[in-house]
């Protein structure tokens, strides 16, 4: 089933910058995580950007199956200004539990969730990134999954954090609005069971027309 949130669904309330320092991580304690290096990320990357077209100020949580073939993924509207990571594990957490089911019964985790996070300005990282970073490393212990990359996109490509790899494209295209709105679709589609549309507060069904998508339920 494939399943578009609105932005809106992101207007939780923000905590001061103090508030959140002891919530967020820095890529040295990112390194020492021994999060696992995406395979190939420009291809993923990609692969995303395509199905999902993120504008600014937009989060995009992707998971990933063993082979780190998409099986789920959605986006959504990150605000603006400083965050706190607890805003930001709960944002992330929340798609999460839209997208796939958790393996929190299981003893190995058999997905894998990454972070891109699309945003004016330069990929060199920034403490507001580390708020994220924090969010989706607890959001991924809450829901039983392993917790993969976090990467930056942004107007001169793109950065995963402690990787040392980067790339041009895709960026922060300069034809897409900069705010997708309160009233803008966002795609999303996922593996978790299917329930209807009333159930789920603001989503509803992306159209059959337009490009195929390229994230699909998992056969699993």
């Amino acid at each position: 089933m494939h399943i578009a949130a609105t932005a809106s669904s992101a207007s939780a309330p923000t905590g001061t910058p103090s508030a959140g320092s002891s919530r967020r991580l820095d890529p040295e304690s990112w390194h020492t995580r021994e999060i696992p290096l995406l395979r190939d990320p420009r291809t993923l990357l990609n692969r995303l950007d395509e199905l999902h077209r993120p504008p600014a100020r937009t989060a995009l949580v992707a998971v990933l199956d063993h082979a780190e073939r998409p099986v789920a993924g959605a986006s959504f509207d990150i605000g603006e200004g400083h965050t706190d990571g607890w805003r930001c594990r709960n944002l992330i957490l929340a798609h999460l539990r839209l997208i796939v089911p958790d393996d929190l019964r299981r003893s190995t985790p058999t997905h894998t969730t990454v972070l891109l996070l699309h945003r004016p300005g330069g990929r060199d990282w920034q403490p507001d990134d580390g708020r994220w970073m924090w969010g989706l490393h607890d959001a991924c212990v809450l829901h039983g999954l392993r917790c993969g990359a976090f990467v930056i996109v942004a107007e001169d490509g793109w950065r995963p954090v402690a990787d040392g790899r980067c790339g041009r494209t895709p960026a922060l295209r300069p034809g897409r609005p900069v705010d997708p709105g309160p009233d803008t679709p966002i795609r999303a589609a996922g593996i978790a069971p299917a329930r209807p549309a009333s159930e789920l507060p603001q989503v509803r069904y992306l159209p059959e027309t337009g490009p195929a998508p390229l994230v699909r339920p998992s056969a699993s």
